[in-house]
């Protein structure tokens, strides 16, 4: 059999066993992500997330806890777990009052960081392209803290726990973090575009906070390293 006959082959086996048509494939046991299986479902589930989360952070300094709990329920989903909109309610008021403080902190950081652009774009300070260009790096450091914490967040670790696993985060998965910033920016452009576009633009954030630290990665020898949650 030729190198392309395999690989037809092999594309054929992984259809049928996706479909259900054929036999399951052993390295397809058991399913990181049996969920989202069925992708129409899970484009569904995206765009209720993005209602549910956009619902819930309407006043803003609840956007934290609506991640956290958006994010806890669609990592039950992803999981063909129970995620019934009462568990994810449960979560939301467990998140609220340390999400508060988190949403109050980073608004304060926005508004900083965005006077400063203002200002640099005046050419009321010296050094003002220096200045402005501080002030994106702040903002898109901002996103992405307030995304990884949010993703990290769990009722029984509470929010200082996920605050304190940011680092380790970042130090180990570099490529992870610009994946994050470019998802917090699509999100900013695309409501900026379309204020209705934020409602499936917070889902698919939702579901890049759950997938991109769960991605399968490589080491510099080459070995496949598995997200967090499969490491445990």
């Amino acid at each position: 059999m030729t190198d392309r006959q395999h690989r037809r082959s092999e594309r054929a086996a992984r259809r049928a066993a996706e479909s259900g048509s054929g036999p399951l494939r052993e390295e397809g046991l058991p399913a990181r992500f049996p969920g989202a299986r069925n992708r129409f479902a899970l484009l569904g589930e995206v765009l209720t997330v993005g209602i549910m989360v956009t619902l819930v952070s309407l006043p803003l300094v609840t956007l934290p806890a609506a991640l956290a709990a958006g994010a806890g329920h669609m990592r039950r989903f992803l999981r063909a777990e129970e995620s019934t909109f009462a568990v994810a309610w449960a979560e939301f008021k467990a998140a609220f009052l340390g999400g508060a403080v988190v949403a109050v902190g980073a608004a304060v950081l926005v508004l900083v960081l965005v006077l400063d652009i203002d200002l640099a774009g005046s050419g009321a300070l010296p050094g003002g392209p220096l200045v402005g260009l501080v002030g994106w790096v702040g903002l898109a450091g901002v996103a992405l803290v307030l995304l990884t914490v949010c993703g990290r967040w769990s009722p029984d670790a509470g929010w200082r726990a996920a605050f304190k696993a940011v680092p380790t985060a970042l130090r180990t998965d570099p490529a992870g973090a610009g994946y994050t910033v470019a998802t917090a920016a699509f999100a900013v452009v695309v409501t900026w575009q379309l204020l209705p576009l934020a409602v499936p633009a917070l889902g698919c954030v939702v579901l890049a906070m759950v997938a991109i630290p769960e991605r399968p990665r490589r080491t510099d020898g080459g070995d496949d390293v598995l997200g967090p949650e499969e490491t445990r």
